[in-house]
């Protein structure tokens, strides 16, 4: 699925539909004592709108919110320190680079002189003076299931598990697109009633009309209101979920649709390898929205007093533009690590996956090359709630032939949490699995960067790679001789435990209470990120 998407669709599903303790291995300084100190996790009052903008950040202990313990890291342990630049490339749907709020933390390639039309450093890109967009002028695609199914039957498992999934989710795409269309008529209805377009619960609430129409979507919006969180906008939102079920039926599943033809490249041979252009953006910035946001959770600039703040602050942002609004191409994905590597990127984030994989050796390949190189590669877990260690669930790209044992010990797998610690911190989008997701990381409600100078909130397992990412980062920073297999073992064995009990995936049944599972059913180290454990951990590492 591409960037992976936030939640929106099983989200408004339920909408319309429908204390603990822990013990907690909190580190400090050399100097002082290890402490484990338990813990009543109670939230005393409301989130409030600034811990919202930046809860990943914040510290388990001192805020009661799940956060990585970011700006504890840079209060307890930075100060004073100087770290090197880290480059992170960033296999995405192209990067905003002209943001304010990014400038001074973009690439730029040494090699290469601006606007020349010449191939200055010889690597085959012309100009590639902030990274490289291997889709061109493209920006639909197909899904992976779709190009399967369309090539036709060859008497292969893997069509007949196509063909199904594809016949499945084209049925679900026609009752969402039957309900979005209703929702956006109980929207306009409000609006009409209201007389503006942006409204809260208390609008609602002044609504006394008799008309059995707004009566009903009166009692509708107020109950998404209320559910939705104080983040939600019903203009904004509706149209993004009206985006996102109409580009599923007119690109993703439509065999009929061909978005590759404009790249001109034929993707079924690695060795048609030199295509696409320096716009780093795409031909439309706004599309830019889901690697935009990802580049911003990692690298927005820290104090600026705009918008959030990003997790590392001493790194530049290498874009490759690599995943359309649909599945990623396998040849283009490999290529985009490979051209990353070769530019010197110590971390790449990709916050992509999808559920078949014709060409994965390439990107197999392309991994054991990155670890080769000492590169991290932080892969998002996906958003299906799916258990991906059973063989029908797999998240590709993966580090797995067989889905069991890893051929490189590069790449980490992150699952995403919410802000509230105890059962539910799991977010219930977020795929788990304790062979294949290796540690969670913030991913609900996730504010960053979003092209043309603005800012938003979105969610999704999207969010969660980049903080591990920046966390990442971090430590190639400030104790760069740790080789990126030694960074990856950091991120999972200092992470802060889970409570003893989550709850795991979407309810199946929203009219029963969800069951709550033994946290070491969600991943490898049952923990989620934490910067300052992590950095602590990277120091003692580091004297080895």
């Amino acid at each position: 699925m591409s960037p992976i998407k936030i939640n929106t669709l099983s989200t408004f599903a339920l909408l319309v539909l429908a204390g603990c303790s822990a013990t907690l291995q909190a580190q400090t300084s050399s100097t002082k004592e290890m402490i484990t100190a338990p813990l009543a996790v109670v939230k005393k009052a409301p989130v409030s709108e600034n811990e919202l903008k930046r809860w990943s950040h914040l510290d388990l202990v001192k805020d009661s919110i799940p956060g990585m313990s970011v700006d504890r890291a840079y209060a307890e342990l930075l100060q004073g320190k100087k770290g090197v630049k880290v480059i992170v490339g960033i296999v995405d749907s192209g990067v905003d680079i002209e943001h304010p709020d990014l400038q001074g933390m973009i690439w730029t390639n040494p090699k290469e002189i601006p606007g020349n039309g010449i191939d200055d450093d010889k690597n085959g890109f012309i100009d590639d003076v902030h990274g490289w967009n291997f889709l061109g002028d493209a920006v639909h695609e197909n899904l992976e299931m779709t190009r399967i199914v369309k090539k036709g039957d060859d008497g292969s498992a893997e069509y007949k598990n196509a063909l199904a999934q594809y016949e499945e989710k084209s049925k679900k795409v026609l009752e969402d697109k039957q309900q979005v269309d209703f929702l956006i008529d109980v929207h306009n209805t409000i609006k009409k009633e209201l007389n503006k377009t942006d409204y809260k619960l208390e609008d609602l609430s002044k609504i006394t009309s008799t008309d059995p129409k707004v009566a009903r979507s009166k009692m509708i919006m107020t109950q998404i209101l209320t559910n939705a969180g104080p983040t939600f906008n019903p203009e904004s939102e509706l149209e993004d979920y009206r985006e996102s079920v109409y580009d599923q039926f007119n690109y993703n599943l439509n065999k009929e649709y061909d978005g590759r033809k404009i790249v001109g490249d034929n993707p079924e041979d690695i060795k048609d390898n030199h295509y696409g252009n320096n716009v780093v953006f795409g031909p439309d910035k706004e599309k830019a929205l889901h690697g935009t946001h990802v580049a911003g959770i990692i690298a927005q600039i820290r104090g600026n007093d705009l918008g959030g703040d990003g997790v590392s602050n001493n790194v530049e942002i290498l874009t490759v533009r690599a995943v359309p609004d649909g599945d990623e191409y396998d040849k283009d994905i490999a290529l985009a690590i490979r051209y990353a590597v070769d530019n010197g990127a110590k971390v790449i984030n990709g916050s992509f996956g999808k559920s078949f994989s014709p060409h994965k050796k390439w990107v197999y390949d392309a991994i054991k090359y990155a670890a080769k190189k000492d590169v991290l590669i932080v892969h998002a877990a996906g958003n299906d709630g799916y258990n991906i260690d059973k063989k029908e669930n797999i998240n590709y790209p993966n580090d797995s032939e067989d889905n069991v044992k890893e051929f490189a010990n590069n790449v980490i797998t992150i699952g995403a949490i919410n802000k509230s610690y105890g059962e539910t911190v799991v977010a219930p989008f977020s795929n788990f699995g304790k062979i294949n997701v290796d540690v969670f990381a913030p991913g609900e409600e996730i504010y960053a960067t979003v092209p043309n100078n603005k800012y938003k909130y979105l969610q999704g397992t999207s969010m969660a790679s980049p903080n591990a990412a920046g966390v990442a980062a971090l430590i190639r920073s400030y104790y760069p001789k740790l080789k990126a297999a030694q960074v990856k073992q950091i991120l999972m064995d200092s992470g802060v435990a889970l409570p003893s009990m989550v709850i795991l995936g979407e309810n199946p049944n929203p009219d029963e209470k969800p069951v709550a599972v033994s946290s070491a059913e969600s991943s490898r180290t049952g923990k989620m990120v934490n910067a300052y454990n992590a950095l602590l951990m990277a120091e003692k590492m580091s004297k080895k």
